[in-house]
């Protein structure tokens, strides 16, 4: 309950200030004209959303860590974090409630792009299982993302840099697997098993692999696990 209280109040802060008037426009005009303008689905001569869910990925390197930037950074620069740790509430509690609330800032994006395959699936005949599959996996993907900028932005307290670093090791991961031709045959299996980029493209084809859930599953973990123990460090210094 202490989490869903923080998530609240995180998602009222988002509408407070500018960044989802901001942000969520910004991914929205990128995204339609990607698919109807950049790589419009009639040209391929079938109805399809891929180019979508092979666009979103890369946008989200951007979009995400602009979510995250301010979470612990902000708090960090103007003193409230200290405030927040005095709050009768565990430290996993806290990044928890802030993941949720970035979480349902990500999910309102996705949901404000459901017109594209409605109205694509009005002019064509679209096989909706990978539209499905592609959603699920951005939502794994976006949440792996989320934990992965909320755990840089509770490093620092300056948001730029909070978004720079995010920026940068999401982009690291996503790269990665489009590197393997680059790379050394004995350092291929390594970039692919943590290219999160590869990962999603199986989701989005509509083959759910529990494997690839898991692996986000546990991104996820992972960084929310560490963003915890960042701030149990900084409540003990």
């Amino acid at each position: 309950m202490k989490a869903l209280t923080i998530a609240r109040r995180e998602v009222s802060s988002y509408f407070d200030l500018p960044i989802a008037y901001v942000v969520l426009p910004a991914f929205l005009i990128l995204s339609g004209l990607y698919v109807f303008v950049l790589q419009p689905f009639f040209l391929v001569g079938r109805a399809t959303l891929r180019p979508f869910f092979e666009f979103a990925p890369f946008i989200f390197t951007l979009f995400v860590p602009a979510i995250t930037m301010r979470l612990f950074a902000e708090e960090r620069r103007s003193g409230n974090l200290e405030v927040l740790l005095t709050w009768p509430v565990g430290d996993l509690a806290l990044v928890i409630g802030k993941f949720l609330g970035a979480f349902a800032l990500l999910a309102l994006a996705l949901a404000l792009t459901l017109p594209f395959p409605l109205a694509v699936g009005a002019i064509g005949d679209l096989d909706w299982g990978p539209v499905i599959g592609g959603y699920l996996g951005l939502m794994l993907l976006g949440g792996a993302y989320l934990a992965i900028g909320l755990l840089v932005s509770a490093l620092t307290h300056n948001q730029i840099i909070a978004f720079i670093g995010g920026f940068a090791v999401c982009f690291t991961l996503y790269v990665a697997g489009k590197a393997l031709p680059l790379v050394p045959p004995a350092l291929a299996p390594w970039l692919e098993a943590i290219s999160f980029d590869r990962r999603f493209a199986g989701i989005a084809r509509g083959v759910v692999d529990l494997r690839d859930v898991a692996f986000f599953v546990s991104a996820i973990a992972v960084g929310l696990g560490l963003c915890a123990e960042v701030l149990t460090a900084r409540r003990w210094r």
